[in-house]
């Protein structure tokens, strides 16, 4: 089975893009678990982030896994661009063609392969895919942009995907994204969740590596 310890992945989002491999090797030495990368297209949310330019190049100031979040459209015709920079990859499930292709494709190149679903799509709609994925990434916020809060009416989405992969012997994580701090972070990792995304609690607080530790001890 996967471990089912608290992992915390500090998204590169909330980070002084002018200073990014400082701020990558910050995160780093502040104890960081995995470096998530959003990567956004303008199509199927309203942002531009970055593409696997910018992945390729936080892979070289860290050793840790990279964690990339496609929130694009048709992703299957991207995952190519960003296989040799990244540890997993998600895809989201209102976005890719054929997801179970999809999901297959990342998993036949030996990474670990990641189902995220936004706020409106109701958690019945994973089920199908139920020992395709490695990875549930569940958004605490609406995809797009930083900054947002947390929306309580994910927490209910975790813990049914927990009871999921109990009553059924699945091995994936739960990974929350957005509205990450202390307090957030407590509540979903007791609904079920074990990966918790953090952009601004960490990137922004005095000691990131207090903030991580807090985090990872919720």
């Amino acid at each position: 089975m996967l471990s089912r310890k608290t992992l915390v992945a500090p998204s590169i989002l909330a980070s002084d893009f002018g200073l990014l491999g400082v701020e990558v090797e910050r995160m780093t030495s502040a104890g960081a678990d995995w470096i998530h990368c959003d990567v956004m297209d303008g199509h199927f949310v309203d942002n531009i982030s970055f593409g696997p330019a910018i992945v390729e190049a936080v892979s070289r100031y860290t050793a840790l896994p990279l964690d990339v979040h496609l929130m694009i459209d048709h992703p299957d015709r991207y995952l190519e661009r960003f296989m040799p920079f990244a540890a997993s990859i998600s895809v989201h499930l209102e976005a890719a063609h054929d997801v179970s292709k999809t999901l297959a494709t990342v998993r036949e190149e030996g990474l670990l392969s990641g189902l995220a679903i936004s706020p409106q799509t109701p958690i019945e709609k994973i089920k199908p895919f139920l020992g395709a994925f490695d990875i549930l990434v569940i958004m605490t916020v609406n995809p797009g942009r930083g900054g947002q809060a947390f929306l309580p009416d994910m927490l209910p989405k975790m813990a049914q995907a927990a009871i999921w992969r109990s009553q059924g012997g699945y091995d994936f994580h739960i990974e929350v994204d957005g509205g990450i701090n202390a307090l957030t972070a407590h509540d979903s990792v007791q609904a079920g969740a074990n990966i918790l995304v953090a952009g601004t609690s960490v990137f922004r607080a005095p000691d990131a590596a207090i903030a991580i530790k807090q985090l990872r001890e919720v």
